[in-house]
């Protein structure tokens, strides 16, 4: 409000708006620059991969997305639904930065976000059960409007990952939105968990409420590579 304020002050008498057009002008400065702190202290603390906007993605049919595709994304009703997305791919075609794009656009509508490899994740709350901070990070996990697992099925789960995972899963099941990417085709999830009954009760909560994405093409990390050259 300051800023403006002296701003409005800086202009030429004749060109100062009325009491009430300032006290306006005011107030929508203030309500623009809370609004943008608090979306920045969003992306901050969701830790994206990348820095990454929908704009920012390429759509080409050989990548299988589309402009309609992030369209029906864009306003993130998905998380106030409480559905998931499941993003699958081979490695380098752009999951994780999708993911991300999709992650910070949550962020300028306000919402909580968290991003995370999921072997890292599950690393960590195995060392948290073992010194007592198992509990509190499964509740920081649920309180978030929307959870990005990264890198599902990229390394094998022991029971306690499963059981981790399962908590997770059962925690936001329609209450919060899920994204996940996977090398791996959702055919092969549940071989992965590797335990048949905590895999259909994973997968009975992610895969019905889910939208899919299923990239193709070559790898980003190959294409930018021989760009650079």
């Amino acid at each position: 409000m300051a800023d403006r304020y002296a701003a409005i002050m800086d202009l030429p008498l004749h060109q100062h708006p009325d009491a009430d057009i300032i006290l306006a002008q005011l107030i929508e400065a203030e309500y623009l620059y809370r609004n943008n702190r608090k979306m920045l202290t969003a992306v901050k603390n969701a830790k994206f991969r990348y820095q990454a906007t929908l704009n920012d993605i390429i759509c080409t049919p050989e990548r299988n997305i589309t402009k309609e595709l992030l369209a029906s994304v864009a306003d993130c009703s998905f998380i106030d639904r409480g559905e998931n997305i499941i993003i699958t791919g081979a490695t380098g075609c752009g999951k994780s930065y999708l993911a991300s794009a999709i992650g910070y656009q949550a962020c300028t509508k306000g919402k909580k976000v968290a991003y995370y490899s999921l072997p890292k994740l599950l690393s960590k709350l195995k060392s948290d059960k073992l010194d007592g901070g198992f509990r509190k990070e499964m509740e920081r996990l649920e309180n978030k409007n929307l959870l990005i697992l990264d890198d599902w099925g990229l390394t094998p789960l022991d029971t306690m990952a499963r059981l981790a995972l399962l908590q997770i899963i059962e925690d936001r099941h329609n209450k919060y939105a899920t994204i996940i990417t996977s090398q791996l085709p959702v055919s092969e999830w549940h071989q992965y968990i590797n335990e048949n009954t905590i895999a259909d009760a994973i997968l009975d909560r992610i895969i019905h409420q889910a939208h899919r994405i299923e990239m193709t093409g070559e790898s980003m990390r190959k294409i930018n590579k021989l760009k650079s050259l």
